[in-house]
């Protein structure tokens, strides 16, 4: 295993300013932050990145989320533990997340628009592009979780 390489706020002060704003934005914009949650640690966890997996995990329990359900978001899709609009965001955050794969499907946007209305659909996609960005530097620089 690797060490860190680089931590790259240090070596461009203020290039995480846009992507804290956004989180920001999200928070404020009054999306769930259970769905939050998921989304993150969802993500993190197709992303590979450990760094993210821990730190969102943890949050996630601090606001009360289970460690049941959070060690199903592997297998959320076999899982009983999700409600419909949970299991909408999880499959839009699926294939938001592997998008080169096949896009996002017709059916699973729909079906999110369906259950969590635009505004909410349009929050989710922002938090899905959000965490894939930080998973990205966290794998990109392997930041090394605690």
């Amino acid at each position: 295993m690797q060490t860190k390489r680089i931590d790259i706020n240090e070596v461009t002060p203020g290039v995480y300013q846009p992507l804290i704003q956004l989180n920001k934005q999200i928070v404020q914009s009054g999306f769930s932050k259970n769905l939050y949650h998921l989304i993150k640690v969802r993500a993190s966890l197709i992303n590979g990145c450990a760094y993210c997996i821990q730190s969102h995990s943890k949050e996630a329990q601090a606001d009360g989320e289970t460690t049941q359900r959070l060690l199903a978001l592997e297998a959320w899709d076999d899982a009983p533990y999700f409600t419909i609009e949970e299991r909408a965001v999880l499959a839009l955050t699926d294939e938001a997340t592997l998008i080169s794969n096949k896009g996002v499907s017709d059916a699973v946007f729909d079906n999110a628009i369906r259950i969590l209305g635009k505004e909410n659909v349009a929050h989710a996609i922002m938090a899905i592009a959000s965490i894939n960005a930080w998973n990205r530097i966290g794998r990109a620089t392997l930041l090394i979780p605690e």
